[in-house]
């Protein structure tokens, strides 16, 4: 999910919607719904990006640390 979302991430904002200085209405109303997505699919990118890294610290965490470890023994009083 990491690399999924960097992936999404460099694709998304290497294709960032560019306007021109002579643009009629109807062409401005589609820069701005263009730049909203790109906005949006870049914060949905970013989303999936930080729940990849959260699940690679996790795993991490999560790991079992038996090897090398000593085990305790109990002695029994003598009486």
């Amino acid at each position: 999910m990491l690399v999924v979302g960097l992936v999404l991430l460099s694709i998304i904002n290497s294709s960032v919607p560019a306007g021109k200085s002579e643009m009629t209405e109807e062409e401005e109303i589609d820069l701005m719904i263009a730049e909203e997505e790109n906005r949006n699919m870049n914060t949905l990118a970013s989303i999936l990006t930080g729940v990849g890294f959260l699940l690679v610290l996790i795993s991490f965490g999560a790991r079992r640390k038996n090897k090398g470890a000593v085990k305790k023994e109990e002695k029994k009083p003598t009486t």
